[in-house]
């Protein structure tokens, strides 16, 4: 639970005093929880964070507000499992579903990918390598589960081996795909991180896959981190969130990702709202599929996600078409996913 008091109407400068202990106490926190917390409107809630920036107490994130020189450093374990828990928790459900039986992946260190681990434990017959104790302990009590540790360094701050011993361990395999997060997330440099040694096993972990997804939420969109861990043009698949109704800045980057070839499938609760112009909605009959939408002709075409697609596959339109279907996971009967068609590579 992100540490904060719940208040009734305060004044700006209070409300403000109160923003920032909240980011000085948890190191990040999501524009949504802050104005739950200080019981008003985002938008309130986004001014007086861009007020506390221009006078250096914070950093801006999409969605969020954090420490000061975010850039350069990273938020330990708590922290990050603080933000954006409930588009995690979406993700996490979407991407589990793109996993078959008897399958081996990669999945590398997170917030987000333990979530994902504790879906996979449902999956029979599945091999998941990891260099997480997160991920290995979601999945320590899964019978039907082989879990494959690499060697390495255990980096506390995140609970990941890394160094020379983690690289090393990852020569030679091979897997049908990854499941990776990071830091940050643009069409220009691909995935980042803040941490060069965690960079450079997620670097090993994508040569080991045929295929790699990332799992990012909105908040990460258009944040670049030091060091590029999976180019843009490597990504299969991202894995997100539907972005704010405001925040055009994640829905140009998802658009940008798109136009370099990454099929983009965008899961949660809030799909639909502020979707990006032109946009197909799902009918009723397409709400308990899934839907992956295949490269236009003269595309890049990757590997497809998973076997034994269901019928009825949606084709792709004219060039910039954008096509959108809704999804039910198990318990997650409301959840959707949109499926933006690369316009070109």
């Amino acid at each position: 639970m992100v540490v904060g008091v719940t208040v009734g109407f305060v004044f700006a400068a209070e409300r403000r005093q109160l923003i920032l202990e909240m980011v000085r106490a948890n190191g990040a926190v999501s524009l949504r929880e802050l104005a739950r917390v200080v019981q008003t409107s985002e938008v309130t809630v986004r001014r007086d964070v861009r007020a506390l920036e221009a006078e250096g107490l914070l950093d801006r994130r999409h969605g969020g507000a954090v420490l000061p020189g975010g850039f350069t450093r990273e938020s330990g374990f708590p922290q990050k499992s603080h933000l954006a828990t409930a588009e995690k928790t979406a993700i996490a459900d979407l991407a589990a579903s793109f996993v078959d039986e008897g399958e081996a992946v990669v999945v590398g260190a997170g917030t987000t990918t333990q979530e994902l681990a504790r879906r996979l434990a449902r999956v029979p017959g599945l091999t998941v390598v990891t260099n997480s104790l997160l991920v290995a302990q979601a999945l320590a009590h899964a019978n039907r589960v082989e879990v494959v540790m690499t060697g390495g360094t255990l980096r506390g701050s995140n609970y990941a081996l890394v160094g020379s011993g983690a690289e090393q361990s990852l020569q030679g395999l091979r897997v049908s795909r990854a499941f990776l997060s990071g830091s940050g997330l643009t069409a220009e440099r691909g995935l980042s991180t803040s941490n060069m040694l965690s960079a450079s096993v997620d670097r090993a972990l994508v040569q080991a896959a045929a295929e790699v997804v990332v799992l990012a939420d909105h908040t990460k969109l258009g944040t670049d981190t030091m060091f590029q861990t999976v180019p843009t043009d490597v990504i299969t698949r991202l894995v997100t969130d539907e972005p704010p109704a405001h925040d055009d800045r994640a829905a140009t980057e998802l658009q940008a990702l798109a136009d370099q070839g990454v099929h983009i499938s965008v899961a949660g609760p809030g799909a639909g709202s502020g979707s990006p112009t032109g946009a197909v909605h799902g009918d009723a009959d397409r709400q308990a599929r899934r839907r992956d939408v295949p490269p236009l002709p003269g595309q890049r075409r990757s590997l497809p996600l998973g076997h034994g697609q269901p019928p009825g596959t949606v084709q792709g339109g004219p060039p910039g078409a954008q096509l959108r279907s809704a999804v039910a996971l198990g318990d997650q009967a409301t959840a959707r996913v949109a499926d933006l068609a690369p316009r070109r590579r």
